[in-house]
């Protein structure tokens, strides 16, 4: 029995830019998403894909890492050094350490070709909810210490200076600022942040947390904001243990 999509974002039309060299699956896959309310602009190249980006705005980005001229991981930089807008790779590089670089590099999550539409639809639509603040049930600002959360407003601050994290990134820090001086492990780090689409392997979270790690502490190898506790897992201490 077939299972029902999950429920699509409330407010707005979902907007998407779709960079996909192969002409028929970027025409299939638009189709599909397309019949479910998802507006698609399609590019077949980095430099197309650049281009459509600095034009308009765009709720998710999905990203093929093979591409002509400028593969997905320069394009995947160039997108993450100017905005914060959800970035899904496609790519038939399934690899570990394919998925690690392109985590690295700025994606938010990794499909692997061939992927099922259903998936992405589900995959694109709890990257919206994140972005809109609809991942979790709590609205309220998250105070630990010298960092503020508001989860309305997916803005991050620590003494005072805004912090530019991704939509997952943002999540993430969430997940351990309501529950600070808790350590948790990758599996519930995992579990807490995925909302309706799965992280596709553990040492993800040790990529996001190496990429919070830059953007909270002066000295991100000997991080004192977030914690690892040796074969357990991950802190982040509080406003007292700071």
């Amino acid at each position: 029995m077939e299972q029902p999509m999950p429920p699509a974002p409330e407010e707005g039309t979902v907007q998407v830019l779709l960079v996909e060299d192969d002409e028929r699956l970027a025409r299939l896959t638009s189709r599909y998403l397309q019949e479910h309310g998802v507006v698609v602009t399609v590019a077949y190249s980095g430099t197309e894909a650049l281009t459509e980006a600095s034009r308009h705005t765009f709720d998710v980005v999905l990203l093929d890492l093979m591409l002509p001229g400028r593969d997905g991981l320069e394009v995947c930089r160039e997108l993450r050094g100017r905005s914060d807008v959800p970035i899904i790779m496609l790519t038939a590089r399934g690899e570990e350490a394919d998925r690690v670089l392109g985590l690295e590099t700025g994606a938010d999550d990794y499909l692997p070709k061939p992927y099922s539409s259903r998936e992405l639809l589900a995959r694109i639509r709890a990257q919206v909810r994140r972005a809109r603040g609809k991942a979790g049930p709590a609205t309220q600002p998250v105070h630990v210490g010298r960092l503020t959360l508001d989860p309305r407003s997916l803005k991050a601050t620590l003494d005072g200076k805004v912090l530019h994290l991704t939509t997952y990134e943002f999540g993430l820090l969430r997940v351990l600022a309501e529950r600070a001086g808790r350590v948790l492990s990758r599996e519930q780090l995992l579990d807490l942040v995925k909302g309706s689409a799965d992280e596709v392997f553990d040492r993800s979270v040790d990529v996001h947390i190496f990429r919070l790690r830059q953007k909270l502490e002066e000295d991100p190898r000997n991080p004192v904001l977030l914690k690892t506790v040796r074969g357990a897992g991950y802190m982040l201490a509080t406003g007292d243990e700071t």
